[in-house]
């Protein structure tokens, strides 16, 4: 019972510290992809905040893919007249990470 207990605080010790790697993870590719040249957490730049993004796609089950793709491929119209430019070159799970991370983003 006692090494049961340990085991699953340990375990919950460890989760703790993959999703704090991945937080530090996605936001050193937003920096690095100049996402914040753009946006910003909780204010519109020239594309809206992360936290308008996390807001429209509340509840969208494929929120992450839809919003990995438009990373990916860059948008035009979703958000008005300013074009999101592509970012072909990132891999695909930092895609779905950055995605992960804007979509977490509280108001």
């Amino acid at each position: 019972m006692r090494t049961a207990l340990l085991l699953s605080l340990v375990l919950a010790g460890a989760s703790c510290h993959a999703a704090d790697a991945d937080i530090a993870a996605a936001a050193d590719i937003a920096k690095a992809s100049d996402c914040f040249s753009c946006h910003s957490a909780t204010e519109k730049i020239v594309g809206p905040s992360f936290s308008s993004i996390a807001a429209k796609y509340a509840g969208d089950q494929d929120a992450v893919a839809t919003l990995s793709q438009s990373i990916q491929m860059g948008s035009t119209g979703k958000w008005g007249r300013a074009a999101m430019p592509a970012h072909s070159a990132m891999k695909a799970q930092d895609l779905k990470l950055l995605a992960a991370w804007i979509l977490a983003t509280k108001p």
